[in-house]
């Protein structure tokens, strides 16, 4: 498990379960269960052998554990190889390691806001053709022709 960074006035024990809405102004940690919503302006994370049913809305996001919900983040999200994600992301930056499981949309860039014309989900990636060396166009956003 990844070492958070941030700076952590609150953590939620292992012990804890809690259903609801919190709010924080600094770093968060969940180390227990959490069902609802939560905001925070610094970091949260999520620690592995915990989860959380619900949204997130903070600063940056770090998951080792388990979330069945959307992550919205202003700077970065980050998927440890312990990290079970079923839900959708919007995020500024996104670092995946292998081994995590994401199931859901996301959206990545220009701070994670959608621009509203697929409807708030992410075009589809073009993939690589490997075999030919060929993909998309330099420049050119992904999913556009």
């Amino acid at each position: 498990m990844t070492e958070p960074k941030g700076d952590f006035a609150t953590v939620l024990g292992p012990d804890a379960h809690f259903k609801g809405e919190l709010s924080f102004e600094k770093g968060v940690r969940l180390l227990g269960q959490f069902e609802g919503e939560i905001s925070s302006k610094g970091e949260f994370v999520v620690a592995e052998g915990a989860s959380l049913k619900g949204e997130v809305q903070a600063g940056n996001i770090q998951l080792d554990g388990e979330v069945e919900g959307n992550l919205r983040a202003t700077g970065k999200i980050q998927l440890s190889a312990s990290a079970r994600l079923k839900g959708d992301l919007h995020t500024n930056r996104l670092e995946v390691a292998d081994g995590a499981t994401f199931v859901g949309h996301c959206v990545v860039g220009s701070n994670g806001q959608s621009n509203g014309k697929n409807g708030g989900v992410a075009a589809p990636a073009t993939p690589i053709d490997a075999a030919k060396g060929k993909g998309p166009n330099p420049g050119q956003p992904v999913g556009k022709k």
